[in-house]
């Protein structure tokens, strides 16, 4: 029984929200309750005010009206650290990390260990990887954040959010790039803190997790409250669905392809300088594969190796049936035509501060240039325009910074530029994290029609229902080798079960 199901006050509600930005009505008069003990669910599409309410519980912007209670009392916070002292913790959607900074420099980073007015170094290891014990992380706590990959950024910024002895913990998208087995041992934290009495708001687009985890549910649509703390039972997927996009979800579902001719792209033993050893799989034109593994199982680190952007020191790499020693992302483009969706795409896929259309034809200026090389943004403007308006990015023009742009329409924009380069052989790296219902469909369809088009599709994703929908098969890495590989038949219990024998080592290929 929750604690909202026997009549106690919630420990922080919110009445009528209004946030305006130029342009934008963020929020309009919303609302949410939080109670002690309970799980809350805050659903709705990118957008619809999700992270806009957030911000405005943590003190990083104020509201245009309405009224925040804490305890029953009026509250405001002028700032983040203010939100920190009433009891409030947060883990965003953005990471906020200091990348020079160690592991445990930014877990503790609001109540670093003194000793005689000095950082005592040793307590603070300690108490970081005490708190990174409970989500199963094995870092070595005086490691560089910089040096450390995307999912493992993840748990430390979740880590860093539980280090607050928080009555309330505000989680944005925390399994946005973590797999089911770094998600489980979180759920059963986060089940631990509710049974202590902590008030928790959880907010994913992944449905299931929220039907499996939360007590309660607010969902926003537009900025206002599509429904308002409503309990979860007795709802399901196509209710919170209709409730956030208003009308019933339309479904991709896998396709079986049992591509014919040569592989386009073959490793056979490969070994890298990032550490991997004995990698050896096939990809062929109008092909889905899946590269599946826990966090630290070395797929991004591979699909670096692919695209040139680590070196391959053993083995062979094959495109076309030629070997081949990728130099760089832009040699692999320009000779091959292999593309690579980052699954940093802030970091890595997009240049946030540029404009829409540089950023998608980055990838043709080359072809797209003058007899001199020039290149003026009417020139690219007409190249880029198709591709804007075959995935429906929304925005004013394509001048406006990709750094403006929602979540999904960013990473539309990230595969954009591939398509514009008419990429054979396609490296997907986690394509729908941190995007809405309506843009992973979208984005689902767009993968199915390439594939089916004859575009050989590598795919990294830690979501099992999505590797579900798209491979065709799931090749398994575990500590920077291939483990395993399993055909896809779309029956999630066997092949799921397949998988996880393959990352624990408990048999051979899986055929």
């Amino acid at each position: 029984m929750t604690e909202q199901s026997s009549g106690r006050e919630p420990v922080l509600a919110i009445d009528g929200a209004t946030k305006r930005f130029p342009g934008v009505l963020a929020l309009d008069h919303a609302g949410i309750d939080l109670h002690p003990g309970s799980i809350h669910a805050l659903l709705g599409e990118n957008g619809a005010g999700k992270s806009t309410l957030i911000k405005i519980i943590t003190g990083v912007h104020g509201a245009d009206e309405g009224e925040m209670r804490l305890d029953g009392a009026p509250a405001a916070f002028q700032n983040p650290r203010d939100s920190i002292h009433a009891g409030i913790a947060a883990v965003h959607q953005e990471r906020n990390l200091v990348p020079r900074l160690s592991v445990a420099e930014n877990i503790l980073l609001e109540r670093m260990h003194t000793r005689f007015g000095l950082i005592d170094y040793a307590a603070l290891n300690r108490e970081a990887a005490r708190i990174m014990a409970t989500l199963g992380l094995d870092i070595d706590p005086r490691r560089p954040v910089r040096d450390l990959s995307v999912a493992q950024m993840q748990l430390v910024e979740i880590a860093k959010g539980l280090s607050v002895d928080a009555r309330v913990l505000l989680l944005d998208e925390p399994t946005a790039s973590i797999t089911p087995h770094e998600t489980g041992t979180l759920f059963r934290l986060l089940r631990d803190l509710r049974d202590e009495g902590v008030a928790i708001m959880f907010v994913s687009h992944k449905l299931e997790e929220v039907l499996d985890l939360c007590d309660t549910v607010t969902v926003l649509r537009d900025g206002q409250n599509a429904c308002r703390s409503e309990p979860m039972q007795g709802l399901g997927r196509a209710e919170l669905v209709q409730y956030m996009i208003g009308r019933k979800e339309t479904f991709v579902t896998g396709r079986q392809r049992k591509p014919q001719g040569a592989p386009l792209l073959e490793l056979n033993d490969v070994s890298t300088d990032l550490g991997h050893h004995g990698i050896s799989f096939d990809l062929r034109p109008g092909e889905t594969v899946g590269l599946y593994g826990l966090v630290g199982a070395g797929r991004t680190e591979l699909a670096h190796a692919i695209v040139g952007a680590a070196r391959i020191t053993g083995g062979s790499l094959r495109i076309d049936g030629e070997e081949e020693r990728p130099r760089d992302i832009g040699h692999t483009l320009r000779q091959h035509r292999i593309g690579y969706v980052s699954e940093d795409r802030k970091g890595e896929g997009l240049v946030l501060m540029h404009s829409i259309r540089t950023n998608i034809a980055v990838t043709i200026w080359q072809r797209i240039a003058g007899r001199l090389g020039w290149l003026t943004p009417a020139t690219e403007k007409r190249a880029v325009l198709p591709f804007v308006e075959k995935l429906e990015i929304r925005a004013p023009s394509v001048d406006q910074p990709v750094g403006l742009l929602s979540g999904g329409n960013q990473q539309k924009v990230s595969v954009a530029k591939w398509l514009a380069a008419e990429a054979r052989l396609l490296i997907i790296d986690e394509p729908t994290v941190g995007v809405d219902i309506q843009t992973k469909a979208y984005l689902h369809e767009l993968i199915h029609d390439l594939v089916e088009q004859g575009t050989a599709v590598l795919l990294i994703s830690s979501d099992m229902p999505e590797m579900l929908a798209l491979a065709d098969r799931i090749v398994v890495m575990h500590e920077f080798t291939v483990t395993g590989e399993v055909p896809n038949d779309g029956s999630s219990g066997e092949v799921s079960g397949a998988i996880m024998r393959c990352i624990h080592a408990e048999g051979e290929e899986v055929a």
